[in-house]
């Protein structure tokens, strides 16, 4: 069967154990969490939680029924058919020996990040984008070598009239 990554936002009551529940339906069945970012929302007593899984397409609609059946969840919105704008940050540290620093920094510059950190011998350079972004940054900075990359999960908003 052919799985598909689906990007659901699930805004929830910002109470203690609401993650915690959420992440144990998704173990309970078996199913993986390739993504997950929380954060609080404009309203103070609501978190928006964004996850990306991948499954087969009759699962996600479980998945969805599963989490609408969970106390403390508001609402569960599959953004994956629909126009949104999604972003992840992620902090790449890469070896910055003098002959690959003009290279490096030439990098950083066409992709409009920033570097943040420098090291005698390393980089760490701040990447905000979409999937396809750093995958390809990490793709040209693999060369360089990359000593370690620490990234958020996903986050993402439906654009307006986003069907």
């Amino acid at each position: 069967m052919k799985t598909n990554s689906y990007l659901l936002s699930i805004l929830v009551d910002d109470e203690p154990g609401v993650l915690s529940r959420i992440a144990g339906l998704f173990s309970g069945r078996g199913f993986n969490i390739d993504s997950l970012s929380v954060a609080n929302t404009a309203e103070p007593e609501v978190s928006r939680i964004t996850m990306v899984t991948n499954c087969e397409p009759h699962i996600i609609e479980q998945i969805k029924k599963q989490l609408h059946k969970l106390i403390n969840v508001i609402t569960v919105t599959d953004l994956t058919d629909k126009k949104y704008v999604q972003r992840q940050l992620a902090l790449i540290k890469v070896n910055a020996q003098p002959e690959k620093k003009a290279d490096i920094l030439r990098i950083v510059d066409i992709f409009r990040c920033k570097i943040v950190d420098v090291g005698l011998s390393h980089y760490t350079i701040e990447v905000s984008g979409d999937n396809e972004k750093h995958d390809a940054i990490i793709s040209l900075l693999n060369p360089m070598g990359i000593i370690e990359i620490a990234s958020t999960g996903s986050i993402a908003l439906a654009r307006e009239n986003g069907k």
